[in-house]
């Protein structure tokens, strides 16, 4: 790819490999979605740096890359020194001579032709809203927040921009529905990409790699990890997944499909509560079979409490047609906030709810039980639930994407749960949990709406036995 900036062709110094040419030339041929499902060491992220060096200069516009996390991209990107030139990576794909500013707080860089690029995390990326970018890198995409593309891909279909998503294998998860969607459009360059089709490993070097991560992580968890990381299996589970296993039998047994919302019934919810981070809602009915069947999903960040109570709920509730009966919050929405005035988020959804004529059902706050309690919870009602496999996509994605820390130390999994995107739909899940059983089962909309008999003083009832007793005496 020729292109002349301060008589400097680029890319700089550096030449793709052989297995990297057909994606090269499918990026410089003008393609604006790629897939690469490569194994290990393929150099992904080489390839993905050097072509937007490229394309900045040809197309002045705003770019960006993310992996996973903030801090995995300032460490494994930003930081990181390139073993054999001895520089920073980022000054390799971007020589210094072609830029105008670098900002290293924010992991960004103004080139002299008035483009940028900047390094990102997806699990940040509602801090880029707003920016309309020409291009951009989903690295480790099985591993990101898949609603970041979500996001961004109608601004790229709207300006024309491109995208490429490289990954390793993390199971069956939304990396690998991505590459079925490539494989199903002509206008989308896909390759999976192991090592036995490359050069990279002798035979020898991955049967080494092999014994090694066995004798890390055990005979059977090993193998999963080198035909994951190798051979691009993506029928390994997710390390440490949590609830994995669990939604492996759910969509067997065929209770991930379709699950239609039945208006005779009340719809109840279960929250996590975010403000940067995301606040998600799961939505889910409870009928004669005392199964809890979630509906519908909901997960957004940067809101007030008025946006989830007028414009989720209660248009959720016009809609569609339905009836609210409880809102379960964590128990993070008792605390007064100075922010609101003094009241907690439970007191806003009460206000809001009165404000809207008491539409939106009860408002309640969960039990609050530890974390190891809270999984379990879910693990119990994920062993029974039916969840719809459409409108809920995101969510079930997301549970199955929940895992542990792994302790490098002790080479085993912790107790603890990893903070990531997939944090937030899974305590909201535990929410639904802890509080669904102690709702009545198959109790409709139509016993709801029946009059209420409110409770009698006894000087009511005294008057009222008097003036009948009078009426009685003189009926006229």
């Amino acid at each position: 790819m020729a292109s002349q900036v301060l008589d400097m062709q680029l890319p700089y110094r550096w030449k793709t490999r052989a297995h990297q040419v057909p994606l090269w030339k499918y990026l410089a041929g003008g393609g604006t979605r790629a897939v690469e499902i490569a194994h290990r060491r393929w150099g992904k992220d080489d390839v993905s740096l050097a072509w937007t060096c490229c394309a900045l200069h040809q197309r002045v516009g705003s770019y960006v890359h993310f992996l996973p996390e903030q801090e995995q991209a300032r460490k494994a990107m930003w930081d990181m020194v390139d073993p054999h030139s001895g520089r920073r990576r980022i000054d390799v794909a971007f020589p210094k001579e072609l830029r105008k500013s670098t900002n290293e707080n924010e992991m960004m860089i103004e080139f002299l032709n008035g483009s940028t690029w900047q390094l990102a995390g997806s699990d940040n990326y509602n801090a880029m809203m707003g920016t309309s970018y020409c291009g951009m890198v989903f690295s480790e995409y099985a591993l990101g927040n898949p609603s970041a593309w979500a996001y961004f891909s109608p601004i790229l279909r709207e300006n024309g921009g491109w995208a490429v998503f490289i990954t390793t294998p993390r199971g069956h998860n939304h990396a690998e529905g991505l590459l079925k969607v490539a494989q199903q459009d002509p206008d989308w360059y896909w390759e999976v990409s192991t090592a036995r089709d490359t050069d990279v490993f002798t035979e020898d070097e991955l049967q080494a790699e092999l014994r090694t991560l066995q004798g890390v992580h055990g005979e059977t968890f090993g193998r999963a990890m080198w035909s994951q990381e190798y051979l691009c299996s993506f029928d390994a589970a997710i390390p440490g997944s949590i609830f994995g296993d669990t939604m492996d039998e759910m969509l067997t047994s065929g209770r991930i499909g379709l699950v239609p919302v039945d208006v005779r019934y009340p719809v109840h919810t279960g929250w996590d509560l975010g403000r940067s981070d995301d606040t998600v809602i799961w939505f889910y009915q409870v009928k004669e079979d005392a199964v809890p069947c979630f509906v519908d999903y909901h997960a957004s960040n940067f809101k007030d409490i008025p946006f989830y109570a007028d414009e989720v709920l209660e248009d959720m509730r016009k809609a569609r047609g339905w009836k609210y009966g409880v809102h379960a919050l964590p128990h993070d929405a008792r605390p007064q906030t100075l922010a609101a005035g003094g009241k907690s988020m439970w007191q806003q959804f009460t206000d809001a709810n009165k404000r809207l004529g008491g539409t939106l059902g009860k408002f309640t706050i969960a039990k609050r039980l530890d974390k190891q309690e809270q999984i379990q919870a879910a693990r119990a009602t994920l062993k029974v639930a039916r969840i719809d496999k459409d409108r809920c996509a995101d969510g079930v994605e997301a549970l199955r994407a929940y895992q542990r820390v792994y302790d490098d130390e002790a080479k085993v999994f912790s107790l603890q749960p990893k903070h990531n995107w997939a944090s937030h739909p899974a305590d909201a899940c535990m929410v639904v949990g802890i509080s669904w059983k102690l709702l009545p089962a198959g109790k409709k909309v139509d016993d709801e709406d029946l009059p209420v008999v409110k409770a009698t003083k006894f000087g009511q009832l005294k008057r009222r036995h008097l003036q009948q007793a009078r009426a009685a005496r003189n009926p006229y």
